[in-house]
């Protein structure tokens, strides 16, 4: 593990790449296809030398990154970067370690994994753009199942103000389909991790169940949600999210049609995807893929279709946000133990 290593910024000039022709088409995986398609413009990059970054959120106009094994939160804004603090008690183990963020009414939340569990705390955002630090924290959620594999991690505040966060199985398949366990779940609660009346479980966190892996939450202006999901072996999917809706997992990976069960809007073959952080950006729904190495794009019209950028271009993708002033942020994921980092990995680039 690599901790502290040193931001640079680099320069419009030599950072902006071109993009080379996408990848040929793939045949389509039911119901969603798979089309090449170059962005409109260029691809730039926004910083680089980050130490396994995971996740990006905003704070007014800056920009801020955590950091899975050296458990910093970064800022990235005006021409700068700096380290806002470091969370304590995160600890790096597999795909543990600081994971999701979230910012909301001067906090910043973080679902982080420790010695025993992984959890949601809120810390205090101190300062404004160019000088936040991280003031005394709260921990809103706690106990939640934490494995090596299969351990969820991402948080985001919906339209109605709630915060969502992923849970995975945790390496126990069985405890998805249990909605006395946490795991395997999109749990759904207040800014002080309080169970929301209208959850659709009395009582409970749990919004929906049957996940073994979600790594990506994201709305579209209508209110849909939509979720993508680590599959085991044969697929991963993109699913659009029902309150107390049940997806399948460890009894269907992808589309099973078995009553009782809520089918993927798309699935993609393991090796095509990974899918891990999405974003909605206008009518579009872009979502990051680890072992695909790409970018898939999903308009909003027709969920069950997709195109694909940065084919194996820039390694493997974490993280997908708006970009400020326009176009998309895509976070590279090459320093996590199970890519292959390039000079200057990782980093942010801008999609125009």
């Amino acid at each position: 593990m690599t901790i502290g290593r040193h931001l640079r910024l680099a320069t419009a000039a030599a950072a902006l790449l071109l993009l080379t022709a996408c990848a040929q088409a793939r045949p389509s995986s039911t119901p969603g296809t798979g089309t090449p398609s170059a962005p409109s413009g260029g691809v730039a990059t926004v910083v680089d030398r980050l130490d396994a970054p995971w996740s990006i959120a905003f704070a007014g106009t800056a920009a801020l990154v955590s950091e899975r094994d050296s458990g910093r939160i970064l800022e990235l804004v005006g021409g700068s970067t700096r380290e806002v603090g470091r969370i304590d008690g995160a600890v790096a183990r597999g795909e543990g370690g600081l994971l999701g963020i979230a910012v909301r009414d001067g906090a910043l939340y973080a679902f982080f994994t420790t010695d025993a569990d992984n959890r949601i705390d809120r810390y205090e955002l101190r300062g404004s753009a160019g000088s936040y630090a991280l003031g005394p924290s709260r921990s809103i959620l706690t106990g939640l199942p934490a494995a090596s594999t299969h351990n969820g991690g991402r948080i985001a505040f919906g339209p109605d103000g709630m915060l969502y966060a992923t849970t995975g199985d945790a390496g126990l398949p069985d405890l998805a389909q249990d909605l006395g366990s946490p795991a395997g779940k999109i749990l759904r609660m207040t800014q002080d991790g309080g169970r929301p009346a209208d959850n659709p479980f009395p009582g409970s966190l749990v919004y929906s169940y049957g996940h073994r892996n979600a790594q990506g939450i994201a709305w579209a202006p209508d209110g849909r949600m939509y979720a993508s999901e680590f599959g085991q072996n044969t697929w991963d999917e993109l699913n659009e999210i029902r309150a107390g809706a049940n997806y399948g997992w460890p009894e269907v990976e992808g589309i099973g049609r078995r009553t009782g069960f809520v089918d993927p809007l798309q699935q993609w073959p393991t090796s095509e995807a990974s899918p891990s952080g999405i974003a909605v950006v206008g009518d579009r729904l872009y979502i990051a893929n680890l072992r695909g190495q790409r970018l898939r794009v999903v308009p909003l019209a027709a969920p069950s279709t997709s195109t694909e950028q940065l084919v194996r271009e820039f390694g493997r993708l974490r993280d997908v946000a708006p970009a400020p002033g326009g176009g998309v942020w895509a976070l590279t994921n090459n320093t996590d133990g199970r890519g292959a980092p390039r000079d200057g990995d990782d980093r942010i680039l801008r999609i125009n």
